[in-house]
């Protein structure tokens, strides 16, 4: 896997992290430098400072030929420092006119009358540069053939010059110094790392975490068209950044999902019920003429009374059958149209009335809330179809004991009938297909109820819908008033 195809849970805090070390060692390194430019630039201020006045001193010391007090001089500075300062010289000497030294701070390596020829290559190659030496300044010599670098100065007044007075500085002579400012950087380094990583470990999972759910989240409600999914908890981001943007913007695509969802399904069930109800209205229709004639022969057969009792009790039983399918018949023609009789308060009474029996022999109890709006209301008829259908659907579902309760009221523009009642759960396999005809959860029953009160409230403008929740079964319908005749 390439580095960009990591999850960005690992990309994050990673690159965060690389970042910020990269950073933290580009300033440490930059400090570094300047703290080393620093220390060559305090020798070369401590040389000059030092060989000025030593030149200056030794010269009345060479003029008057006094060695001894020209070695008193250079040798105080040892004296008046700690031999480990890095800032004094490894050795001081004075460089005689032909080359010779004439004293110096180290007379076992560099001996008095002795030959700077003779010292070695680097000391060979500081006499061939005190030959060429021609101004009265300080100079800065370094060999490679050297261990040491040499600072030179002048001895002279005026226009004579004695010798010359050579510094001769260790290679090493700033890595004491160097190594302690660069042990401090890097502990300063390493706190400003023990600080910035753990707040770039969190700030990236902070980030990433919600990311990574968010990605896992929009493959599956791709495959699930967002019907088994939840929306993103607050406190995964609280923030109103673009992240959070992002995050309320999914939560609103899941929502518009499942409301398409939800509309598609209840668009195809009225497709498919509308469907169903033209085909049965339309066997209805053709089952209706034939049936009525059999009942016309049946009744002719009866009236001349010539056939004996076996085929009477025949034309009986049959006529009890095809009565049977003629009330069957006329369930599936739901006519609602032309009733204009607008509906009452003692149109709702009268429904209470009828279903009071029934309510009593299952010691059920029924809370009845009825509060009719003003103006004209749907069709009296129709109304007390689809409460005695509901009523009727709720006594038979209800345990003895149990609770039904009815309300009616004005809502959002047209009357609501709410028909709840104590039973379990429809199962969703059933529920979905509850208001087709001939679809029954009760042994016995033909699903012909709600099926009528499903037409009578499409044919109505209206709407029918049945939910369950906290043990109880609830069907609510709503009926425009603007569309009652």
């Amino acid at each position: 896997m390439r580095p960009f195809d990591l999850s960005f849970r690992y990309k994050l805090p990673i690159w965060g992290g690389l970042l910020i070390v990269l950073s933290v060692a580009a300033v440490s390194s930059a400090m570094l430098l300047k703290a080393y430019e620093d220390l060559q630039r305090d020798v070369r201020i401590s040389a000059e400072a030092l060989g000025g006045a030593l030149s200056k001193t030794l010269f009345s010391h060479l003029l008057h030929d006094d060695v001894w007090r020209a070695y008193e001089q250079i040798n105080a500075v040892y004296r008046a420092g700690h031999v480990e300062d890095p800032i004094l010289p490894e050795a001081i000497f004075v460089v005689g006119p032909v080359g010779e030294i004439v004293v110096s701070t180290a007379p076992e390596t560099l001996p008095m009358l002795a030959d700077l020829d003779s010292l070695g290559p680097g000391y060979a190659e500081l006499a061939r540069a005190l030959d060429r030496q021609s101004g009265a300044g300080s100079e800065l010599h370094d060999f490679a053939t050297a261990q040491q670098r040499f600072i030179v100065f002048p001895i002279r007044e005026e226009y004579a010059q004695l010798g010359t007075l050579v510094l001769a500085y260790s290679r090493d002579v700033y890595l004491p110094r160097f190594r302690a400012q660069a042990l401090h950087g890097a502990l300063i380094g390493l706190l400003v790392l023990a600080v910035l990583l753990p707040i770039n470990a969190y700030w990236g999972g902070r980030m990433a975490v919600p990311l990574v759910e968010l990605a896992r989240r929009m493959e599956r409600v791709v495959r699930s068209h967002g019907q088994d999914e939840t929306e993103l908890p607050r406190t995964r981001y609280p923030y109103r950044d673009e992240l959070g943007q992002l995050f309320l913007a999914y939560d609103a695509m899941l929502a518009e999902m499942r409301q398409k969802a939800l509309l598609e399904r209840e668009l195809l069930q009225t497709e498919r019920l509308g469907a169903i109800g033209r085909l049965a209205s339309g066997i209805a229709h053709e089952v209706n003429n034939p049936l009525g004639g059999m009942l016309m022969a049946l009744d002719t057969l009866r009236q001349r009374g010539e056939a004996p009792p076996s085929v009477m009790k025949t034309l009986d039983m049959l006529e009890r059958g095809l009565k049977q399918i003629q009330e069957i018949v006329a369930a599936l023609l739901v006519q609602t149209r032309g009733q204009s009789r607008p509906l009452t308060a003692d149109d709702l009474e009268d429904v209470r009335t009828l279903i009071h029996s029934q309510v009593l022999n299952k010691s059920q109890r029924l809370d009845w809330r009825v509060e009719l709006p003003a103006g004209i209301l749907p069709p009296a008829a129709a109304c007390r179809q689809i409460l005695i259908n509901l009523l009727l659907n709720a006594v038979q579902a209800t345990a003895e004991q149990g609770h039904i309760s009815v309300q009616v009221a004005a809502r959002s523009g047209g009357l609501a009938i709410v028909v709840a009642n104590q039973a379990p759960p429809i199962p969703q396999e059933r529920l979905e297909h509850l208001f087709e005809p001939f679809v029954s959860g009760r042994e016995g029953g033909t699903g012909l109820g709600l099926w009528v009160t499903y037409q009578i409230a499409r044919q109505l403008g209206g709407r029918i819908v049945a939910n369950c929740a906290d043990g109880e079964v609830r069907f609510e319908v709503w009926l425009p008033l603007e569309n009652a005749t």
